[in-house]
């Protein structure tokens, strides 16, 4: 559990190691708390760095993806120039080919008088045949002059009535072969349109694509020079934070080389100042030698141990035992109270010194029946769970809702197994 740990009200007139202790482990939790978000920023810059280089690859891709559609679009563009020339070919021989027809029709009409000449001599004859040459000699004069007329006529009549044939047959061929031809290349014109079309909507797609990726290269940018901002100075803080612990430490150990200087009735005098109560002024008996010695604080299951991961990429710092409901949590050892009150996502906390620089953390109560400073005997009740989990399940560990409690032993500053302490059966029971 890394988290700042609130420090006592009650304070001394004179400098006093175990405060300047608490300080000094309050200043290292609160480094190991920056220097797991300072982990977190700089896991998060790499997986910046990466966004972007993928979103570099994107953009190549797409570029190289519109060059091809750019040249289909220009080979398309080709082929309709080259399928428009080739229509106003067509048409320039069908523009010959009607004037072809129109010379003909002329020529037609030149000789219509002749032509409807013979066709109202074809008539009459076919109306009135000829008399019988041996019935009237007007008759055979008439019939001879007829035979005459149609001799000299008909020849010519037949000879420009098969040229106005095939031409007007090779005229028939031509056009409809030329219309055959425009349909085709109106059929190609419109499908090599709709091509064009196309490909100008894929390569407009793609474009906005790329301009799309470029922005989300750009937002990555700025948030890897945000980020590397931040850890700049989350780096500058730590380091900040390690002085002062440093600086604490020494003031530490000069306050407690000093009281150790002074008389036992001056370190009577300022505990019973420091503490406010004569009839509890120290545990029985140190706490390094209270090892296989200490209960529980409470009947439950072990959730997690010791040293277990935490779900977050990092590992726990101490044990966390799943509870009944309103169950009943005592003092461990003897120790004094330095913080008692509800603290970030670790429901109620609460805080006992049990001196040597051993520190004992309970979290995830719902009630606190302890105050700052008093000093509490080892299996005294201290507080009381609630129905459901108090503290975060990062905090504690992932139950069944059931309520869970939350242990941590600390040595100057440092996260220690409480495996050691606990009595045998207990022991073998949480580590089981």
């Amino acid at each position: 559990m890394t988290a700042w740990l609130p420090p006592a009200l009650a304070q001394t007139a004179a400098p006093d190691p175990d405060t300047l202790a608490r300080e000094a482990m309050q200043k290292l939790v609160e480094k190991q708390a920056r220097e797991t978000e300072l982990k977190a920023i700089e896991e998060r810059l790499a997986g910046n760095a990466d966004a972007r280089a993928n979103l570099e690859k994107e953009i190549a891709a797409i570029r190289a993806d519109r060059a091809g559609l750019n040249k289909a679009l220009l080979d398309t563009t080709a082929k309709t120039q080259g399928a428009e020339l080739k229509l106003g070919e067509l048409e320039k021989r069908l523009s010959l080919m009607q004037s072809s027809e129109t010379a003909i029709r002329r020529s037609l009409d030149s000789r219509r008088g002749l032509i409807a000449e013979v066709l109202a001599a074809l008539q009459r004859i076919g109306r009135r045949p000829p008399p019988a040459v041996l019935v009237r000699p007007e008759d055979i004069l008439e019939a001879v002059r007829a035979s005459m007329l149609l001799g000299a006529v008909v020849p010519d009549l037949r000879q420009e009535i098969e040229i106005l044939g095939t031409d007007l047959a090779e005229l028939v061929r031509l056009r409809d072969n030329i219309a055959a031809e425009k349909g085709r290349i109106g059929e190609e014109m419109e499908r090599l349109a709709g091509e064009r079309t196309r490909l100008a909507s894929l390569v407009e797609a793609r474009r906005e694509r790329e301009a799309s990726a470029a922005k989300d290269v750009e937002a990555q940018a700025t948030l890897g020079k945000e980020l590397a901002g931040q850890a700049r100075s989350m780096r500058d803080f730590v380091e900040k934070i390690e002085k002062e612990i440093s600086v604490a430490n020494k003031a530490a150990d000069a306050a407690r080389q000093a009281i150790e200087q002074e008389t036992r009735e001056q370190r009577e005098r300022m505990t019973a100042l420091a503490f406010r109560d004569p009839a509890r002024l120290a545990p029985k008996i140190a706490f390094a030698d209270a090892k296989g010695l200490l209960s529980l604080p409470v009947a439950g299951s072990r959730l997690r141990g010791f040293g277990d991961p935490d779900g977050a990429g990092a590992t726990t710092r101490g044990i966390s035992l799943e509870t009944r409901a309103n169950a009943l949590v005592s003092a461990p050892s003897d120790g004094w109270v330095v913080y008692a009150g509800p603290f970030r996502s670790f429901g109620q906390l609460l805080i006992l010194n049990a001196g040597g620089g051993y520190y004992i953390l309970l979290a995830g109560m719902q009630r606190i029946d302890v105050a700052l400073n008093q000093f509490v005997l080892a299996g005294e009740p201290v507080a009381t769970m609630g129905e459901t989990s108090e503290a975060a399940a990062t905090t504690v560990g992932v139950g069944t809702g059931q309520p869970v409690l939350y242990i941590e032993f600390r040595k100057d500053g440092v996260s220690v197994d409480p495996g050691p302490w606990w009595t045998k059966s207990q022991g073998e029971k949480v580590r089981g």
